[in-house]
């Protein structure tokens, strides 16, 4: 039974026979410097506060120190990267990949932060931030492409309309961003 699911974990996760174009998040080094500088100045501003009060003992800069981890480890970015037929989200401890020319299903959350989650006929799911397809047109071109197959070959039940959303965005950014080159805007 181990080698079964061993044999499903090669087929879902190894790409070897696939070709080497992989598309990744344009943005994800700039975010991650973001969250690094937020981390740094939270951790400055409290160790200033502390020494300017006169309260300062390295066990509060401990602490201090433990909380900026903790605000670091809530604003690392997802990595987001895809390839033909999957994509992956790479977060601080954990890595998800799911079949994009296999999807079942593509939902949006709504909440505080908006989430595109994409679901597998494996069961795999990742949840990724829509704006990250709609900054990156090399991510949603693949996605989209992959989607259009899964819909083709009858496994993509549920996610044309989140899809169409996102789709709509891509275009309305894009549309902006050849309007503000071309100084129409």
């Amino acid at each position: 039974m181990g080698r079964r699911n061993h044999a499903r974990h090669n087929a879902v996760h190894n790409h070897t026979d696939t070709p080497a174009e992989v598309a990744r998040d344009r943005f994800w080094a700039q975010d991650l410097r973001s969250s690094i500088r937020c981390a740094g100045v939270l951790l400055a501003l409290l160790l200033l506060i502390d020494w300017g009060a006169d309260t300062f003992t390295p066990l509060r800069a401990v602490l201090w120190a433990g909380l900026a981890a903790l605000l670091f480890a809530v604003l690392f970015p997802r990595r987001v990267t895809i390839g033909e037929g999957w994509l992956a989200s790479q977060g601080l401890l954990r890595r998800r990949r799911v079949r994009t020319d296999l999807l079942v299903s593509v939902r949006c959350l709504d909440g505080v932060s908006q989430r595109l989650v994409l679901r597998d006929t494996f069961g795999d799911r990742v949840e990724i931030d829509p704006k990250v397809l709609v900054n990156n047109p090399d991510l949603w071109r693949r996605l989209d492409e992959d989607a259009h197959k899964a819909a083709a070959c009858g496994s993509l039940t549920c996610g044309q309309t989140a899809l169409r959303r996102v789709s709509e965005q891509v275009d309305r950014e894009t549309a902006l961003t050849v309007f503000k080159v071309s100084g129409l805007e």
